[in-house]
């Protein structure tokens, strides 16, 4: 739909409104005279006469003659604006809206039937109401009944008046005195009369106005939300198209917002207009004998009229919004398509230019090898881009099927895409063609090179003594009789064949290349038909042969290659007249041989022995140079590249592999649905220490005083650990059940690891020992002299403001907490892993807080009200793994179960108690490892006493002495800190 035409029946709608309303004619509203309407001098009840005219009563009111005129006014002009229903109920639903304008019209026409009841009033009343009707009743009148006072006396006063008074009024219409109800029921019948004349027409004028009041202002909202729609429509139609992805979403975003706000008024306007007219029509529902009155029926007409207007509202927005919907959506169509074309087309004419650049065809076997793994790398590299221009162009053709505005700019595009892709995939296959018909061309000049050395080889391997006799030509000329047949073998072509075959990919250096061979190829043939002619004339001859020149027989032997030739070796003694040629060519080629080797040779030596100068001496110097705070963060800094790339060899080795399709049949489904657990956050830590912490600590080299900085600085970011930690005990549990697969050992081959996957998914806990134990040298050697001066500066410099810093200096406070707060962490990990290691916990056992410590402890249960110190002797003691949390205590039992490592703890869940619930007291004077917690309303007491293996080792051990095999120092749970921590997390 247009915005013109969308604007247009908006208009109509908001005229239709009007017309229902009578806005056109009457501008007032009830709530503009509600005051008035509520003290009912006048009523419009609904009733109407014989020919249809509607009935307005004015009731018996005392102070009738204190209304003001303006106030008389407003109410008249208002009351006989309404419409009557007679004539819009015979009219069809479609028309209604028309009849009803045409109806006042009618009604004016017509006239208004007045009813006067002043039956309890004076003459004086009855005059002013008829002076009143005279000068400001705003419709044609039909009659005027007037009831007259039930007095005698104020009865025949008012006959008299009217006599006398009659022309005063100028009234052109009947004026009919009643002497009671009965008299009016003669002229109106009963029915169109209210209840206070006598008749069965039901009115409540509290309900008249609210019902009026209520349909007013749902006109009126009506009217404005389709002004609002107007404003919203002529806002979208001058809106113009952005040229962006982002401008496109947000102007979608902004429309789509405000349609919703819009479409969410339509919704509630249509819910209060479906709840008014259930309101008026609720008399009918409640009861099936009752029946609507004259003034419900109207109002029940008018608020269908007006939910008939509100739908065709909601149609019309509804057809703007969807095809405006469809043109914003068409946009941000283009506009991905313009993008992804630009990126697509872009990327694809660099693959082109990088085929265009790509015109090497090799030199040799492993050159053209080496070139057609680059180009398929490069193949590789197009194919994804290659992809996603065919998929865009696809996608253009939709766009234009789908009957796009813009698909006379689109279907361009998409004939461009094609032909680059043609264009890549052609130039693909031609390149590869090339280089594989130079790898066959380079193959071909290797055989031919190999057959010639071999047949090099065979020729001065021959002895010539053995050629003497008969049976050694006859041996001589079979084994060269069957070496030519080898030729077959080794497909040699033709010099003819062979140009014809490679002359399209023939450059200057391989032209050069194969005509040396196949000049190589031509003098061997020669060669050997000249010993063959040699041999064949001394078989024929039955004289004494002579000996030929050949190399010494001793020599033979000695022969490593067949490509290495001796000419030295020759003995040039006598000769046939056609001999000396052929032994001349044979040595000449492989004495060629053998320089271009030697030459070859000895650049590798040179080269080697050039780049093999020891540097080791300056690095040492350098070495030497640095302080030690800076060499222990080169160290760090080596160690933190070295875990990193351990880290990426398992992302890149084990994790990336698991998706690829040729190795899905080697991963098990156990390893297949829990490989998140396997590896757990790895990749995270891989993403922080190489994007940021690696990048922090090589601006430490310069400035060691940072490293402290750095580690606190990342205190948050360390956490991570903690989450790798926790999932520790469930990969190594997932690891034992898969770590026989057949996946892992072809990634740990493929890896050239000497160790399995698990021994590397260790290197984060190492790797917290090494920051640990770094962090600790860093301290020991914080000097003044380290810090103060480099040992450069030390020859011919002296010191003579002294020390800057000193062991308590910043630094050291600064290395102490970050030493304290790796502590922490390391202490965190390791009690991580205990505790996802206990069995049984329950869900919430989370809401105890952070975990602070745990010990094991023989533990005595006792009743409090039967507790006895000389008790604890005669019961067993229970062996429990203590954990304190933040809010709470958990006790956990111990079993030992078997392992790789022999029998190891495991720890299942017993109970767990809330801090604020206990309270602790130590037991003994000289032990700090026994003390005893109490329920403070419960009935149980427990005894907790250190395993006494435990508290020697905590007794001989120094502070921070560490057992084998732990994560973190070892700090003994005693009484002294748990009362710490109790008055510390008991109030929580």
């Amino acid at each position: 739909m247009a915005p013109q035409e969308f604007t247009r029946r908006l208009a109509t709608v908001i005229t239709y409104v009007d017309e229902i309303m009578q806005q056109e004619i009457r501008p007032l509203l009830a709530v503009d005279i509600i005051e008035q309407l509520h003290r009912q001098f006048a009523i419009l009840s609904g009733g109407q006469g014989k020919d249809g005219a509607p009935i307005i009563t004015f009731p018996e009111f005392v102070g009738f003659k204190h209304i003001s005129h303006e106030d008389f006014l407003n109410v008249m002009t208002y009351l006989t604006s309404i419409p009557s229903i007679s004539v819009a109920d015979k009219a069809d639903p479609p028309h209604r809206t028309r009849v009803s304008f045409l109806n006042s019209v009618e009604a004016a026409s017509i006239g208004f039937i007045i009813v006067i009841d002043r039956r309890r009033d004076k003459w004086s009343s009855i005059k002013a109401s008829l002076t009143r009707i005279a000068v400001a009743f705003p419709g044609n009148l039909q009659l005027i009944f007037i009831l007259r006072p039930s007095c005698f006396i104020q009865r025949t006063f008012t006959d008299i008046g009217i006599k006398f008074y009659r022309d005063e009024f100028k009234m052109k219409v009947p004026i009919i005195m009643l002497n009671s109800i009965s008299d009016l029921h003669g002229y109106i019948d009963k029915s169109q009369l209210t209840e206070d004349l006598g008749g069965t027409l039901e009115y409540r004028h509290s309900q008249w106005i609210n019902h009026r009041t209520a349909i007013e202002n749902f006109a009126l909202a009506l009217k404005t939300t389709a002004q609002m729609l107007q404003t919203f429509g002529a806002c979208l139609a001058t809106t113009e198209l952005p040229r962006s992805v982002p401008s496109s979403e947000d102007l979608l975003m902004s429309h789509t917002r405000q349609r919703g706000q819009l479409q969410d008024k339509l919704k509630l306007l249509g819910k209060q207009g479906a709840t008014l007219l259930s309101c008026i029509q609720e008399p009918a529902t409640k009861s099936p004998s009752s029946k609507l009155n004259l003034n419900e029926l109207e109002n029940v007409a008018t608020m269908e009229r007006l939910l008939v207007q509100l739908d065709e509202t909601e149609k019309a927005f509804c057809q703007f919004w969807s095809e405006h919907h469809l043109k914003l959506n068409q946009c941000l169509q283009l506009q991905h398509f313009e993008h992804n074309f630009c990126e697509v087309k872009l990327t694809l004419k660099n693959l082109l230019a990088e085929q265009a650049e790509f015109t090497d065809i090799g030199d040799s076997v492993m050159h053209v090898e080496q070139l057609l793994k680059e180009y398929k790398k490069l193949e590789g590299e197009g194919q994804e881009p290659l992809e996603k221009a065919q998929l865009l162009a696809v996608i253009g053709d939709q766009l234009i099927q789908s009957h796009h505005y813009a698909m006379d700019s689109i279907r361009p595009r998409c004939t461009e895409l094609r032909h680059l892709c043609d264009d890549f995939i052609n130039e693909n296959k031609k390149k590869h063609e090339i280089l594989e018909k130079s790898l066959e061309l380079h193959r071909q000049l290797d055989k031919v090179s190999q057959w010639c050395d071999a047949g090099i080889y065979l020729l001065a391997s021959q002895a010539v003594d053995k050629c003497q006799s008969r049976e050694g030509v006859d041996i001589a000329l079979n084994d060269i009789e069957t070496f030519l047949d080898t030729a077959k073998e080794y497909q040699l072509p033709s010099p003819k064949e062979f140009y014809s075959e490679f002359e399209l990919i023939l450059t200057l250096d391989v032209k050069a290349k194969a005509q040396k061979v196949l000049q190589k190829l031509g003098d061997v043939q020669e060669i050997f038909h000249k010993r063959q002619m040699s041999l064949m004339k001394l078989a024929a001859r039955q004289t004494r042969p002579v000996q030929p020149v050949a190399p010494h027989p001793e020599s033979s032997p000695k022969w490593v290659s067949p490509k290495i030739s001796q000419p030295s070796a020759l003995a040039p003694h006598q000769k046939t007249s056609e001999e000396p040629y052929a032994e001349a060519d044979l040595s000449s080629l492989g004495k060629e041989d053998d320089e271009t080797k030697f030459e070859v040779k000895n650049e590798e030596i040179l080269e080697s022995s050039h780049d093999g100068e020891n540097p080791e001496p300056e690095q040492l110097d350098s070495s030497k140079n640095l302080s030690p705070s800076r060499r222990i963060v080169c160290d760090l800094l080596e160690t933190e590249e070295t875990y990193i790339k351990e880290i990426k060899n398992i992302i890149d080795g084990y994790i990336i592999p698991m998706d690829f399709i040729w190795l899905k049949h080697l991963i098990p489904d156990v390893l297949q649905n829990n490989k998140d657990f396997l590896f757990g956050n790895i990749r995270e830590l891989y993403e922080f220490h190489n994007r940021t912490f690696l990048k922090e600590l090589e601006k430490c080299i310069e400035n060691p005083e940072l490293l402290a900085r750095c580690f606190l600085k990342r205190k948050e970011d360390l956490q991570i650990y903690f989450k790798y930690h926790k999932n520790l005990p469930r990969a190594r549990a997932i690891w034992q059940e898969c770590q026989d697969c057949t996946y892992f050992g072809v990634c740990q081959r493929q890896l050239g690891h000497t160790l399995p996957l698990f021994k590397y998914l260790r290197g984060p806990s190492q790797r917290l020992i090494k920051y640990q134990m770094l962090l600790k040298d860093l301290l020991d050697f914080e000097s003044p002299e380290d810090l103060e001066m480099d040992p450069r500066d030390l020859e011919g410099s002296s010191v003579k403001n002294g020390p800057k810093r000193t062991k308590e200096s910043a630094f050291s406070a600064e290395l102490q907490q970050a030493l304290a707060m790796l502590e922490d962490l390391i202490k965190s990990c390791e009690l991580a892993v205990d505790l996802a290691a206990v069995t049984g916990c329950p869900d919430d056992i989370g809401k105890l807080g952070k975990l602070l410590m745990h010990g094991s402890f023989n533990v005595w249960t006792i009743q409090k009200d039967r507790y006895k110190m000389k008790d604890l002797i005669r019961f067993k003691p229970s062996q429990r793994q203590i954990y304190l949390f933040e809010r709470g205590i958990v006790f956990c039992k111990i079993r030992m179960e078997p392992s790789d490592q022999g029998l190891s703890p495991h720890y299942s869940f017993k109970k767990s108690i809330k801090l604020m619930t206990l309270s602790i007291r130590q037991l003994g004077r000289r032990s700090n490892r026994k003390f005893e917690i109490a329920h403070q309303n419960g009935l149980e007491k427990y005894i907790l006493q250190m395993f006494m293996r435990m508290k020697r080792m905590a007794d001989k051990s120094p502070p921070n002495a560490a057992p084998a095999g732990s994560l973190s120092p070892w700090k003994p749970l005693t009484i002294v800190k748990v009362q710490k921590i109790w008055k510390r997390r008991a109030v929580l």
